[in-house]
C-alpha cells in the first residue's frame, strides 16, 4: 500500500510544539490528513486546533510497512510521533 506523509506541527495547551507525520492512503485530500491529525490530537488531550491546515503539508509518497498498512486500513490513518510528542520514536 502506498501512503501519502503529511509532515506536521501544533502548538499543545502548555505552548510547546509537537512535530509528527500523518500518514494517510495515497491519494487521500489535504484536508482529510489535517483532520486525522486534529482528530489524533483530540485523542491525546490536546487541543485540536493547535494544528492549523497550514502546519500539516504534504511531504511526500512512500510505501507503507505492515504496521503502518494495517493502522490505515483499520483507522484511515497512522501517526508517527516525533519531537515534543508523548511517545516519541
Amino acid at each position: 500500500m502506498k501512503i501519502d506523509v503529511y509532515d506536521s506541527y501544533a502548538k499543545t495547551t502548555d505552548g510547546r510544539l509537537m512535530h509528527f507525520d500523518v500518514f494517510v492512503k495515497s491519494g487521500t485530500s489535504a484536508e482529510v490528513a489535517w483532520r486525522r491529525g486534529r482528530d489524533w490530537l483530540k485523542s491525546i488531550g490536546e487541543n485540536p486546533a493547535g494544528l492549523e491546515q497550514s502546519q500539516c503539508s504534504f511531504c511526500h509518497t512512500e510505501v507503507a510497512n505492515p504496521e503502518v498498512q494495517r493502522a490505515v486500513e483499520y483507522k484511515g490513518f497512522f501517526i508517527l510521533q516525533m519531537e515534543g510528542c508523548p511517545s516519541p520514536v
